[in-house]
Formats: C-alpha cells, sequence, structure tokens
C-alpha cells in the first residue's frame, strides 16, 4: 500500500517505509519504522532536538509511506529505495558505482570478466576499490586456468594456439571439465585457497598415477602459483575456520571513510575503503548500520560473523537479515580482546590514516587556491603533454585528477595530426581539440603543462581562440619546478616540500607516463607488422610459432636459417625468406 499526505494524523500502527518530500516534489529522506505511526510523528515534535531533523523538517512538504509485512522487509525496502532515488540527507555509500565486480558469466563455457554493470546473469565478487589489483589478479586466474576470453567461440585463436586457453570452441575440453576450473575460480574468490591447493594436489597425483605426466606438470605448476600468491598477499591468522569482515570508521568534516577487511578461512585477503556522504549529523551508530544494510544488499558473500569497533542499534534486525541473505547464522560482534580485538583496532587505523590523507590532499588544493590566486578550489585539474620521436608516431595525453587523485575515467588519448617533429603546434593541436569537447566533458577547474613561458603563451592563445579565457592554466618548467602563470612576469616558486607542488608534479609526470605508454604502443604495434607480415610464406600460424619460440622480432633476426627451419611449421624455403628479409 502506498499514499501521499501533508500531515502524521492517521498513519498505521504498522511497519513500513516513509518517504519524505520537498516543495518541488524530490525526495530528500527515506526511513523504515517498525511503528509508523509512533515513529513519523517524532518528526513533528514542537522542539527538535537533533540539527539534522531541524534542517530536515525545514525543507519537508510532503511525505509517502508504504506498509510491509515485517520490520525486516521494510529494512531491505529501505535500502533498495534509498540506493535508487540517493535522498540528499540520508547516508550513503557515495560513489559505488564506480568500484568494479568480476563477474563469472552463465554461458556454457563461462569467461571471467571485470565489470561495473551488474545484471541479474551470472555470479558476482566485489565490489574492488583496488583497479589495478583487481585486473591483475582476473590475469593471473585467466593464464593459471586457461579459461576462454573471445566473446564469440567461431573456431582456435591466438591464446589457444600459445598455450593460453584450452579451446572448448575447438572441442578440446568437455564441459564437465571446464566446470570444474571454473569452480576453482569461484573458490580462490571466496578466499577458500587450502581447498583449491588441497583439490589440485589429488588431481596432480591421479594424473602421475595414470602417467599422464604432463597433465601433472601443469597442475603442479597451478600449485606452486596459487601458494605463491597466498604467501605474498595473505596475512595467516592461524584459525583455519575465521570467516569474518572486520569494519571500522573515521569521520571527517564532510564524509567518513568506511574499511572493511575480509578473513576467509583465517587469513586476511584485502582491504576496501568506502565513503559514506550525507553523514555529518548522524551518529557513528547510524553511520556503520546504514553501511552494512547497504554494503550487503546486493551481491555480496555475507560472512559467519562481522566484527565492530563499537555497538550499533538494531543490531538483532540486521544479524536477522544477514543470516536470511547467508542461509544461516550470522553475528555482529564488538570484540573486548585477544586476535579479534587486534583486527578491529587494525581496520580502525587503516580508516584513520585514509582519513588524514584526504584532509592532507584537501589541504594541497587549498594551499594551490592561494599560492596560484585562484577563484575556487581546483578539484578537477588536467595534464597534457605529448609524445614522439622525430615526429612520427606522435600522441597527446590528457590526465584528470579529482580532489587530488586520478580519475582514470577522464583519461584520453589523442592521435597527432600536426606534422613534426613540432611539439608547439602539437600541443596546440591537442588542446584545442580537447577543449572543443566541452559539452560532452566538462571544462576543468585547472589545466597544467609541461613548460615554461613559450609554451604557456601558446596555450593562452588556444583558450582565447575557443573564449575560454576564465579556465586557469599554468606551466611547469620541469627545470627548476618553476610555475609560470599568464600576465606574470616573473614565476610563482612553492616551497620543494609543500604537498600543492607536489600534487602538480604527480599531474605533470602522470601525462607524461599516459602519453609515453601510447608511444611505445604503436611503436611495438608497427614494428610487428612491418616485418614479419611482410615476409612470403608467413601466416598467422606460423607468425605465433616464431614469436614463442623466440620471443621478439630482435630474437628471429639474429636466428639462423636452421635454428628456424626447426619450429613447428616452418618449411626450409619459408626459413630461407625470413632470414634473406632480416639480412
Amino acid at each position: 500500500m502506498s499514499t501521499k499526505l501533508k500531515s502524521p494524523d492517521n498513519l498505521p500502527n504498522k511497519p513500513g517505509v516513509y518517504i519524505m518530500y520537498d516543495a518541488s516534489g524530490t525526495i530528500i529522506y527515506i526511513g523504515k519504522a517498525k511503528n509508523l505511526s509512533k515513529r513519523v510523528k517524532s518528526y513533528f515534535r514542537e522542539k527538535l532536538d537533533r540539527p539534522k531533523t531541524q534542517i530536515l523538517m525545514s525543507h519537508f512538504d510532503s511525505l509517502e509511506y508504504i506498509i510491509t509485512n515485517s520490520e525486516k522487509e521494510a529494512l531491505i525496502l529501505e535500502a533498495t529505495l534509498i540506493k535508487k532515488h540517493r535522498p540528499r540527507y540520508n547516508v550513503q555509500l557515495k560513489d559505488d558505482k564506480r568500484y568494479p565486480y568480476v563477474k563469472i558469466t552463465d554461458e556454457k563455457f563461462p569467461r571471467l570478466l571485470i565489470t561495473r554493470n551488474i545484471t541479474k546473469n551470472g555470479v558476482y565478487f566485489g565490489p574492488f576499490t583496488d583497479v589495478g589489483s583487481v585486473k591483475q589478479t582476473v590475469k593471473f586466474l585467466k593464464s593459471l586456468f586457461k579459461i576462454r576470453t573471445c566473446r564469440n567461440m567461431d573456431g582456435p585463436c591466438l591464446n589457444s594456439q600459445i598455450d593460453l586457453c584450452y579451446a572448448p570452441c575447438d572441442g578440446r575440453i568437455t564441459q564437465e571439465e571446464y566446470k570444474e576450473i571454473i569452480n576453482k575460480i569461484d573458490l580462490f574468490f571466496q578466499g577458500k585457497y587450502s581447498t583449491i591447493v588441497k583439490n589440485l594436489k589429488s588431481e596432480m597425483l591421479e594424473a602421475a598415477a595414470n602417467e599422464e605426466f604432463e597433465k601433472a606438470a601443469v597442475i603442479r605448476d597451478q600449485i606452486a602459483s596459487i601458494e605463491e600468491i597466498m604467501e605474498k598477499q595473505f596475512v595467516d591468522l592461524v584459525d583455519d575456520d575465521l570467516d569474518q569482515d572486520v569494519i571500522a570508521i573515521a569521520q571527517g568534516e564532510s564524509d567518513v571513510v568506511v574499511i572493511i577487511m575480509p578473513i576467509r578461512k583465517g587469513k586476511i585477503v584485502g582491504r576496501d575503503d568506502f565513503l559514506m556522504s550525507g553523514s555529518q549529523y548522524d551518529s557513528s551508530s547510524e553511520i556503520i548500520f546504514a553501511f552494512i544494510q547497504q554494503y550487503y544488499g546486493y551481491n555480496r558473500h555475507v560472512p559467519k560473523q562481522i566484527l565492530l569497533d563499537e555497538d550499533i542499534d538494531d543490531k538483532q534486525l540486521l544479524e536477522e537479515w544477514l543470516s536470511d541473505l547467508r542461509g544461516n547464522k550470522v553475528n555482529i560482534r564488538v570484540p573486548q580482546k585477544g586476535v579479534k580485538l587486534r583486527l578491529v583496532k587494525m581496520a580502525k587505523k587503516n580508516a584513520e590514516i585514509i582519513e588524514h590523507q584526504k584532509k592532507d590532499m584537501k589541504n594541497a588544493l587549498v594551499e594551490l587556491k592561494k599560492y596560484l590566486k585562484l577563484e575556487r578550489l581546483p578539484r578537477v585539474i588536467e595534464g597534457y603533454d605529448i609524445s614522439n620521436i622525430s615526429g612520427k608516431f606522435a600522441v597527446g595525453s590528457k590526465v584528470s585528477f579529482m580532489d587530488g587523485k586520478p580519475n582514470k575515467k577522464k583519461y584520453k588519448h589523442f592521435r597527432m595530426e600536426t606534422p613534426g617533429p613540432n611539439d608547439f603546434a602539437m600541443m596546440e593541436e591537442l588542446l584545442t581539440r580537447r577543449l572543443k569537447l566541452i559539452d560532452s566533458d566538462p571544462e576543468p577547474d585547472l589545466i597544467v603543462i609541461d613548460g615554461g613561458k613559450g609554451q604557456l603563451g601558446m596555450a593562452c592563445g588556444v583558450l582565447e581562440n575557443l573564449n575560454l579565457t576564465h579556465i586557469p592554466i599554468i606551466g611547469l618548467a620541469k627545470e627548476f619546478e618553476e610555475i609560470y602563470i599568464p600576465n606574470a612576469k616573473r614565476p610563482v616558486i612553492i616551497p620543494k616540500n609543500n604537498k600543492a607542488l607536489h600534487l602538480l608534479q604527480q599531474v605533470r609526470d602522470e601525462s607524461h607516463r599516459f602519453a609515453i605508454t601510447y608511444h611505445r604502443k604503436l611503436r611495438s604495434k608497427n614494428i610487428q607488422a612491418s616485418s614479419l607480415d611482410d615476409i612470403v610464406g608467413i601466416g598467422k600460424k606460423r607468425k605465433i610459432a616464431l614469436l614463442k619460440e623466440f620471443g621478439n622480432i630482435e630474437n628471429i633476426k639474429k636466428a639462423s636459417i636452421d635454428e628456424l627451419a626447426k619450429i613447428d611449421g616452418m618449411s626450409r624455403k619459408t626459413a630461407e625468406n625470413v632470414y634473406n628479409y632480416y639480412h
């Protein structure tokens, strides 16, 4: 049932969710209640104790309520509606969509993907806040277990030819055998590493007993790889039965850092950090409650136990809901001694460090605003650079920093059209092309280019031509780290130990790294395309065989005709063609 009204009169004495609107019809708050009538009436008292309630009610115009069968149902509905509408005065898990998940697809022969979009299909693990780490993990698992990566199974691909895929498209592995591999990957993301190793050891012994020594060697290498990863990345806590999440918070001025450390089979398997926004007027108990409600609300592993650094209200309600999600009993505890207390203190310390780093970064932006005499805080900073060798394979890069941190979703490469070498003209082209995209990619608060007065003058000319002179721009000269600003006779000098200068250096260095990486990639592609592909008799299979055996083009150039002819699939004549091409 759902209805809209202006006052709390005649509300039912039943559990449910209430939705508050302002005069424009925008949802400003969503709450749950064991008793709708009693809970909502508390907002309409003459004297309101809490600042948050006072502010909320100053914007209140009307409310809607939805009756549920139980308080637990109200809890679930509240979390769903908060995620959907993101009301201004609710404590919210901030920017959840920016974090990727790992997905096992529900195809006949599943793939392993990194995605930010969750659908009803497939199995998901995450979210993972360290994007680089999750990419490495997925890459490691793909190569370790040789699962397919191609979208369309239309015949053996390059990976199968260089022994990185079992080629289910070619019938080289059965669906049952492939499913066993996927089960191992599932166990990996659940943290059950010892189970994977135990199963692999049994398979290795069985293969050896059947004299399948090649298969046994492959499994042996898989075991060694997993044990190496375990040794490097996980802290052992001795108790193999531990299945816990440790949660702690550190409150800042406008938001809260939440740390969650998952423990699986007695090992710390990672650490994720999140921000909770809209928390200025909420107690730590309310913030932790909101985090647990929103974090475990969708496609996440629910552990047997959750450890907190302080107790929370309505703990029993959360435990009942989490137990339903898990399928058996879940406990929320505040440890008082021993290993569990040390874990909570560790999580708390991590949260405080991140909050301190956030504060330092904000201070750096404030310092930057002061030194550069900017009208507003430079929350979005963009850096630009050019990379080329004598004008060849010339590329430009744009990197973007948001609140002092790289925002890689806004990075962009440009293939330069200006003939070179002419770095000034190329930078002019780069800035012009980027700033013409302002409708789809909003303008930054500050532009940083690598160079001194000359480069800055050229860049200011671009802004003038595009009527964008209101965008602040600086040149950072590398030799003495001098900062040049428009219409100033002398450069600005920021002390070497100042965080504002460190931030500008990071932007400049990152734009250089991003440009040169792309430049090397283009050069590498060109080298491969211009040599082997041009040799008579060298097709796709022979090219792969040569690269697999010799590793790179340089080694192929050094090889003799006899060495080339020994390669699988090579004839004497083709070997001579290769040798003669390079000599």
